[in-house]
């Protein structure tokens, strides 16, 4: 049986329309997002800003399709993520989304080369195409040579978190979502990073969406929109 993800070949990027999720708060409800709208173009990097409590983290997991709304869109690459069954969101997600956590989490045991080949038989690429990529892949953000044998100890934290958006670009997705990655950096460092994700988003064309409370580090996005009390402006 044909499914709307058999036919997805083109990249539109990230639409959220009209989009709303509330949460139980005793015998009420919490809005966490309220009519939002959202347009990501590829290749286009958006940083949204606000303060803690403003629904950044509940934007990225609706967009990230961890969290259905309560009512509105949210389409990937044109494809209504809320109009599939639980097996195919789980394709679209591994196949179409990168995410980039706040925590790199790394596998304590693991080099940086196999963070990225640990979960790829689920995608079917033969092991050496596999470790070829992830050396590229690890190698254009900065980590090449004998970085890319060392373990989560041996890198410093800015390595760490570049580990962890080569880890998200494994898959080739066509939207990128980031979650504070800057949170446990210098400044120095935190710059490198978003710098980073600005040189990715037009290397790789990604819809790139970066949440954040630094607004210091804004000068390399294309757009910057402001979320309060789960609405975006």
């Amino acid at each position: 049986m044909t499914t709307a993800l058999d036919t997805l070949t083109t990249r539109t990027g990230l639409a959220l329309r009209d989009v709303t999720l509330t949460y139980p708060d005793g015998e009420a409800r919490l809005t966490a997002l309220d009519a939002v709208s959202l347009d990501v173009a590829p290749g286009e990097f958006t940083a949204v800003a606000g303060p803690s409590g403003s629904g950044k983290s509940s934007l990225l997991a609706v967009a990230a399709t961890l969290l259905r709304p309560d009512c509105g869109e949210v389409l990937i690459d044109g494809v209504d993520a809320g109009a599939l069954g639980d097996r195919e969101r789980t394709a679209l997600r591994r196949d179409r989304l990168g995410i980039v956590f706040q925590q790199s989490n790394l596998l304590a045991s693991l080099t940086a080369v196999e963070q990225l080949l640990v979960l790829e038989s689920v995608r079917g690429r033969r092991p050496r195409e596999a470790r070829r990529r992830a050396e590229e892949l690890l190698a254009s953000v900065g980590l090449e040579g004998a970085k890319q044998r060392r373990r989560p100890h041996q890198l410093s934290g800015g390595e760490r978190q570049r580990v962890n958006i080569a880890r998200a670009l494994f898959g080739e997705p066509s939207v990128l979502l980031v979650d504070e990655p800057t949170s446990a950096l210098d400044h120095e460092r935190g710059a490198q990073i978003v710098t980073l994700l600005a040189e990715i988003t037009r290397a790789h064309s990604t819809a790139t969406v970066m949440v954040t409370h630094d607004r210091d580090l804004l000068g390399r996005v294309d757009r910057v929109l402001e979320m309060h009390d789960g609405r975006l402006s």
